[in-house]
């Protein structure tokens, strides 16, 4: 699969959400406290990313 969600513990023990596209990080979330959040935060950029408007700020 050329992309992915990733749930992985940081440094400072905060769960931490990854997107990577051919083992490139796209973008990364804040640190959660739960991994449950984590989760909720992948599930919610599943859900409302598809509609999100682009902005172009050029």
């Amino acid at each position: 699969m050329a992309h992915k969600f990733e749930i992985y513990k940081d440094k400072a023990g905060e769960f931490r959400v990854r997107f990577k596209y051919n083992s490139e990080v796209i973008f990364a979330t804040e640190g959660y406290t739960s991994k449950a959040s984590a989760q909720n935060a992948i599930d919610s950029i599943k859900k409302n990313g598809p509609n999100a408007p682009t902005e172009d700020n050029s």
